[in-house]
Order: C-alpha cells, then sequence, then structure tokens
C-alpha cells in the first residue's frame, strides 16, 4: 500500500517538475521574443532618408515617373517593410511610422491619379493609359489590409504597372504612352498638394487648441451650405492624435521634396518660361526643413509662447510656407 502511495507522489512530482520546465520555456521564449521586438522596434522606427533627386532626363515625364516609383517602393521596402497592416510585434505597438507611411501614400495616390487623369492625356477626350489606369486603383486598395488581399500586394502591383508605363514612356519606337509637360496639368496637381497641405497645417496648428471665426461662406454673398454652423468654432486636435498627425506630415513632405524635385526636372521649360524656377526650389527647401532630426524621445505639445516646445507648430510653420509658395506658383503658372 505504502508503495502505491510513494508510487503517485513520484509521478505528482515528476507533474508538477514538468509543468515548471514547460512554464519556464514559456517564460523564457515570451522574454526573449519581446526583447527582440523591443530591438526591432526601434530600429524600425527610424524614418527612409531622402532619396537623392531623380536626373532621369532620357524622355519627358521619366523622372518625375522614376520618383514616383521610388517613392513607392520605399514604402515598402524600407527597415521593417510596409508596418501600417501588422498584426504582430513589433509592427502592432508601433503608430509614428504606419502615420507617416499614410503620409507618404497620399501623395502617392494623388500623383498616381494627376498622372492618370492628365499628366499621360493630352486632352480631356483622350484614351487613359492601360498601365495607369491599373497603378491608380491599386494604391487606392484599403492601407490596413493584413491578408486576402494584403496592401503591400496590392501596392506591389500598381510598382509594377507603373514601371511597365515607365518602360513605355522610355521606348522611341512607340508612342502610345506619353508625358505631356504643360502648365496646365501641373497646375491641376499642385492644386491638389495645396489641398493636402492646407488641411496638415490645420490640423498640426490645432495641437493647442484655437477658438476661430466660421469662414467657410465668405467672399460669396449669395453662397449656401448643407447646414447651419456656429459662427465661432473651437478647433482641437485630440491629445492622442497629436503625433500621429506630426508623423504623417513628416512622410507627406518627404515624399513631396522627392517628386518636386522630379517635376523640376521634367518641366523645366514650362518654369523657366514663367520665371518660376527659383519659387518651386524655395518650396522644397521649405519641406526640406520638415525633415531635421527630432531630438525629443516625444511630441511635445506646450503652448504658443510656453516654456516647453511644441513641435507640431513648429512643423505647421514649414508646412504653411511651403503651402503658400504652392499658392504664388499656381499663380505664376496661370498667368500668360
Amino acid at each position: 500500500m505504502l508503495s502505491i502511495k510513494q508510487g503517485f507522489r513520484n509521478i505528482k512530482e515528476d507533474y508538477v517538475d514538468g509543468s515548471h520546465w514547460i512554464l519556464k520555456s514559456v517564460a523564457a521564449f515570451v522574454l526573449v521574443y519581446v526583447l527582440i521586438a523591443m530591438v526591432l522596434g526601434f530600429y524600425w522606427n527610424s524614418e527612409p532618408d531622402v532619396l537623392p533627386p531623380s536626373n532621369n532626363q532620357a524622355v519627358t515625364g521619366a523622372a518625375t515617373t522614376t520618383a514616383l516609383l521610388n517613392v513607392a517602393t520605399t514604402l515598402l521596402d524600407k527597415p521593417g517593410g510596409y508596418l501600417s497592416n501588422d498584426v504582430s510585434l513589433p509592427g502592432v505597438w508601433m503608430d509614428n511610422i504606419p502615420n507617416w507611411e499614410y503620409g507618404v501614400l497620399i501623395q502617392v495616390r494623388d500623383l498616381s491619379r494627376a498622372l492618370r487623369k492628365d499628366f499621360s492625356r493630352s486632352q480631356s477626350q483622350s484614351t487613359e493609359d492601360v498601365d495607369l489606369a491599373v497603378a491608380e486603383p491599386q494604391f487606392n486598395f484599403d492601407s490596413q489590409s493584413w491578408m486576402l488581399p494584403s496592401s503591400e500586394g496590392e501596392y506591389r502591383t500598381g510598382i509594377n504597372a507603373l514601371g511597365r508605363y515607365l518602360e513605355r514612356l522610355s521606348d522611341q519606337q512607340q508612342s502610345q504612352a506619353q508625358f505631356y509637360a504643360r502648365a496646365d496639368n501641373l497646375t491641376r496637381w499642385l492644386g491638389d498638394v495645396e489641398t493636402r497641405l492646407g488641411s496638415l497645417s490645420q490640423r498640426l496648428s490645432a495641437s493647442v487648441g484655437q477658438k476661430r471665426l466660421n469662414t467657410d461662406l465668405a467672399g460669396d454673398a449669395s453662397a449656401t451650405q448643407s447646414t447651419t454652423t456656429s459662427s465661432e468654432l473651437e478647433i482641437k486636435t485630440p491629445w492622442s492624435q497629436i503625433d500621429d498627425v506630426f508623423y504623417e506630415a513628416r512622410g507627406a513632405s518627404w515624399a513631396l521634396i522627392q517628386l518636386l524635385h522630379a517635376i523640376e526636372v521634367d518641366f523645366s521649360s514650362v518654369l523657366e518660361k514663367k520665371n518660376a524656377l527659383v519659387s518651386l526650389r524655395q518650396i522644397i527647401r521649405e519641406l526640406e526643413a520638415t525633415q531635421e532630426t527630432l531630438w525629443s524621445p516625444m511630441i511635445m505639445n506646450g503652448s504658443g509662447f510656453g516654456l516647453m516646445a511644441n513641435h507640431s507648430l513648429v512643423m505647421a510653420s514649414y508646412i504653411s510656407r511651403a503651402n503658400a509658395g504652392i499658392i504664388d506658383l499656381r499663380e505664376l503658372l496661370t498667368q500668360g
């Protein structure tokens, strides 16, 4: 009888020892995984450097298309890859780079639409390019889709379509692919850039909260709107979204620097005729200031004239000056 009890006791002790060993192994695995995720997260959280300007002057439009390809490819192939749709560590913890990615993606979408709608067509009744008709909707796919299909897969399809367009554009033996460097085409795309930067500037400035008069209908006595709004509005970006807006602006500016450098190459004759090259370069310089190293470990949100810095207001200042430059540039382009 004692031997039976001793046997059960031994079995119980062996089971407990085995359970402890399994728990210790699982805990060690989780600890190692978290440590690796933290190291990878720190590495992946670094923003890519601004790519050198594209000097592809083989044919009109090659520089702009190449720059768009480089920006879209970097979005997917930077350290850590595309993080906006990650569901595992460390990507699921991170939000700065995903917001940076969204700012880049918006610029990719806008320019790919302009390529399809304006730059590649001689007039409103002309046929759209077959590859650009594929690329533009691919870049407008859901930015947070993990699988079936994944965002990366859809964007890669758009990149491949852009690559085919660039190949046909550079082939002097065929004339199906075209890029028309005209002032009206450029003005329309700059209009999209203007609205994007204007929105970012307002959201950045609202980090401290402001009371503003409602000017939605100003300048047109006969203008109407759908519903009545207050004559005075209080605008404030929620505290949880302040760093999101900041990094979205950083990403949009990063992409625009490279796209505008390419525009300078492809539209050089148009800009020189309008004496607007210096204006474009000043816009690029303002945007380059947004890419300065951020020394603070977090986005500070001090008051406008307080003791602490407000990174959003600094970013808004650069974005606003770039936006004002774009408004002036559009006016120059529309003048005869």
